[in-house]
């Protein structure tokens, strides 16, 4: 079947609002409409979405595949017709993806200097599938954490950063100056694929609730510093390596300089770079 792109962002904004009434009004139709959309969007599809009640709309399992895919899917539909414009206009244009974390505007700005003819843009890459924006073409480059799927991309090594726990600061172990991996054990771990989280917002908003701790690397914690939230050097966890990357068969000039520039940038980082103490 042909996949209906006005349903899927009738539907997407549906998922996202969690109420038919709110996303009716961001899409700026009838809610009636609206619900009609929605329900034949379900009968193309031949599952249900979504569970409808008096005061509450939530996703079926399919619901919430469906959501996840909708975003990279209509991210890059917006990145295509983009392209188009571009080439109609005669834009060069540079789209920087970037790892939770992470700064790349250093290296924009150097490149900025070097070649202002080409526009450069940033998109994030949500934490659990760093490499889909190089893929479905939203972006030329990453800046991106490893791991992650590298089959068709190249990688250029920038540096390593140790990982922090973070946790509740009322949390029995919130004292102490550093912890060991052994000390974890036991504890409820919240670091993908035990629990996917949308965001890092999310992810550290239930921490804060007590609902489990996370390694992450020390530049997301301080990132997201907050006064409920304590962040302890794990001594014996293995560090996050950072990397360039970008699909090995993209070669074109502007790429070629922004990866020279960023990597000399980059690997200079105090945090990120290859500086850090291995």
């Amino acid at each position: 079947m042909d996949l209906d792109l006005r349903k899927l962002r009738y539907f997407a904004a549906v998922a996202e609002h969690r109420h038919f009434g709110r996303a009716a009004e961001k899409l700026y139709i009838a809610q009636p409409v609206l619900s009609r959309q929605i329900k034949a969007f379900e009968q193309e599809l031949g599952c249900a979405l979504l569970v409808r009640t008096t005061r509450t709309v939530e996703l079926t399992a399919a619901g919430r595949q469906l959501y996840e895919e909708a975003q990279g899917i209509l991210d890059a539909v917006t990145a295509a017709v983009r392209r188009v414009h571009d080439a109609d206009r005669g834009v060069q244009r540079l789209v920087v993806a970037f790892s939770p974390g992470l700064h790349v505007s250093d290296a924009i700005r150097a490149f900025g200097a070097r070649d202002p003819d080409v526009q450069t843009d940033v998109v994030p890459a949500r934490w659990w599938e760093q490499d889909a924006p190089l893929r479905d073409g939203r972006a030329q480059v990453g800046y991106l954490w490893r791991t992650f799927d590298e089959t068709g991309l190249r990688t250029i090594p920038i540096g390593r950063e140790p990982r922090v726990a973070c946790m509740p600061a009322v949390h029995p172990l919130a004292n102490r100056p550093d912890i060991t991996l052994a000390d974890l054990d036991g504890e409820r771990m919240m670091d993908a694929p035990t629990r996917r989280t949308s965001s890092l917002e999310e992810k550290f908003e239930l921490i804060a609730a007590g609902q489990g701790i996370a390694l992450v690397p020390r530049s997301v914690a301080r990132s997201y510093s907050r006064d409920d939230l304590i962040h302890l050097p794990v001594t014996d966890a293995p560090g996050m390596e950072t990397c360039l990357a970008v699909c090995a068969d993209r070669r074109e000039k502007p790429l070629r300089d922004f990866l020279a520039i960023a990597t000399a940038i980059l690997r200079d980082d105090p945090d990120t770079g290859a500086g850090v103490s291995r």
